[in-house]
This record gives structure tokens, C-alpha cells and sequence, in this order.
């Protein structure tokens, strides 16, 4: 597996991608962002073929970076991982402290990639999907994965000084 800055040449291929994963627009902290619009990271088989994606947005203090979208083709193959350790890698030589994201309260997967890789709850939006379902991106499904109503978001961080998830 490979992992890369996105290019002008993988455009169509990623927009397919987060379309397919229900992230061409993310709603999220009271706004609607286009993944597209921001840099990325994709992982890709020696083949070629797309394995995943990571979009993110650095903040205008160029002190934190909020990683907007994560998702891959299969779980339990180190895809995501490695495009964490590249975000990682990309904010370390930015300057950047802290890696922070948002998901919702039904993706108790998500909850738990994270925290293996030593990210923090750190803020609860108590009815902030709701919210962005009725002003933002209607087609927000009212219960997410395993039969969870999906209402809330959560805020996960992680201070890049803590690299002592590798060692767990």
C-alpha cells in the first residue's frame, strides 16, 4: 500500500469515493463542507487501485487540523491507520499540535478506530445532527449503525506531543 497527497489526477476517482461513502458534503459543527474542496491523503494498492481517503482542513492558526473525512474500502487492513500516521506525518512538519474530528454518536466503530490510536473525547454536540438534518443535509438518515438514532456529534482530539498510542 501506498500513501499519498491527493493530485488533480484523482479528483474523479476521490469525488466517486465520497460520494459511494456519503461524504461529497459533510455537515458538520453548524456548516456544509465539500470534502473536495480541502487536501487529502489517499492510500492506494501497488495496483493502483483507491483503498481510501482522508480529507482535511488546517485551521487559520496553523496550530490545529481538523481531519474532515476518513473512510476505505475495508476495515482491519491498516489502510486507515496509514493514513492517519501520513496526516500525522504532514502536521508534525506544519507545525500542528492538535488533530481533531468530528462523528457522529451512532459510529461507535469510528469511536473506537480513534481512541486505539490514542484520540480523546473531547466535546459532546448534543443534538447537533438533528440540527444539521433539518437546516443543512436532509439526507442525514434518522438511525445509523446498529439501530442507533443518529442526534449527536462527538469530538475526538489528539495532542501530536502523545505519540504513546504505538506503543499499546
Amino acid at each position: 500500500m501506498r500513501v499519498r497527497r491527493r493530485t488533480d489526477a484523482d479528483l474523479a476517482a476521490v469525488r466517486a469515493f465520497l460520494a459511494e461513502n456519503h461524504s461529497d458534503r459533510v455537515a458538520r459543527r453548524g456548516e456544509l463542507l465539500h470534502p473536495l474542496e480541502h487536501p487529502a491523503f489517499v492510500a492506494e494498492s501497488e495496483e493502483g487501485r483507491l483503498l481510501g481517503v482522508l480529507t482535511y482542513v488546517p485551521d487559520e492558526t496553523g496550530r490545529q487540523c481538523e481531519i474532515l473525512t476518513l473512510h476505505t474500502t475495508e476495515q482491519w487492513h491498516g489502510t486507515g491507520t496509514a493514513l492517519i500516521e501520513a496526516m500525522e506525518r504532514w502536521a508534525a512538519e506544519h507545525g500542528i499540535d492538535r488533530l481533531w474530528l468530528i462523528t457522529t454518536n451512532d459510529n461507535v466503530d469510528a469511536v473506537r478506530f480513534y481512541q486505539r490510536r490514542g484520540f480523546r473525547l473531547a466535546a459532546l454536540h448534543r443534538d447537533a445532527v438533528t440540527e444539521s438534518r433539518a437546516r443543512l443535509k436532509p439526507e442525514i438518515p434518522l438511525t445509523g449503525e446498529y439501530g442507533i438514532p443518529i442526534r449527536d456529534e462527538l469530538e475526538l482530539d489528539r495532542s501530536l506531543g502523545d505519540a504513546g498510542w504505538r506503543d499499546r
